[in-house]
């Protein structure tokens, strides 16, 4: 049982890149939490930090300084397999390039993350069916990513993302390759998991899709600029 109400903790987070001698500061300062619950659009333009800190919230990268705490573990120093362990246990992925397995099934697709959790075959392929007809596509379970639109394509990988039944779901620019109708229709998906409980975390360049979280934080230059 968690004690606290925060699933994200940042204190100081700051990322820098040092490459031939030239240090860049992608990140500065970051002072973020979330809470359980929550639905944060983080903004900015291209080069704000927003990708920097998808991948030190989604435990893809690490900081150079500060203290990140992740649903009451702090894993700011955290070696990789515990990062990997944390990260398939705490967060579903949504991302702009789908990135399914092309020569798999819907289900199949889906599956992974309980795969790596080591949920047993029958119980892991009975969740995958239930969670991808929950989403609309019970026609497109034996179906390859090619065989599908790009917005049944992201409903899978929101399928995916929830297999493992996370507190969390990242997304990162859940909308960019989809027309303007499966755009909708995957941002009322993601509306309807925040409702049911779900703490979404959405990076977003599109000002239209960041004004449907709860709340919007803004990025520039590697630092928060505007946060409540």
């Amino acid at each position: 049982m968690k004690t606290t109400d925060d699933i994200i903790k940042m204190v100081d987070i700051t990322k820098i890149y040092d490459s031939l001698d030239v240090k860049t500061v992608a990140l500065s300062d970051i002072d973020l939490v979330v809470k359980r619950g929550d639905f944060i659009a983080i903004t900015g333009r291209s080069g704000s930090g927003k990708s920097t800190l998808m991948h030190i919230i989604g435990l893809l990268d690490n900081p150079t300084s500060g203290k990140y705490v992740l649903n009451g573990t702090d894993v700011s120093k955290l070696a990789e397999d515990e990062l990997a362990f944390q990260r398939n246990k705490e967060i579903g992925f949504v991302f702009q390039q789908f990135n399914l397995l092309p020569r798999s099934t819907a289900v199949e697709n889906v599956i992974l993350p309980a795969i790596y959790a080591g949920v047993g075959s029958k119980e892991r392929t009975e969740k995958a069916v239930e969670l991808l007809t929950e989403l609309g596509l019970e026609d497109h379970l034996n179906k390859k990513p090619n065989q599908m639109s790009g917005g049944q394509q992201q409903r899978v990988t929101i399928a995916r993302a929830l297999m493992n039944d996370p507190e969390l779901i990242l997304a990162d620019e859940p909308t960019g390759n989809l027309d303007i109708k499966s755009g909708d229709d995957v941002m009322k998906t993601l509306k309807a998991l925040n409702k049911e409980g779900k703490t979404i975390v959405l990076i977003t360049h599109e000002h239209d899709i960041a004004a449907q979280a709860k709340k919007i934080w803004h990025l520039e230059d590697g630092r928060l600029i505007n946060k409540p």
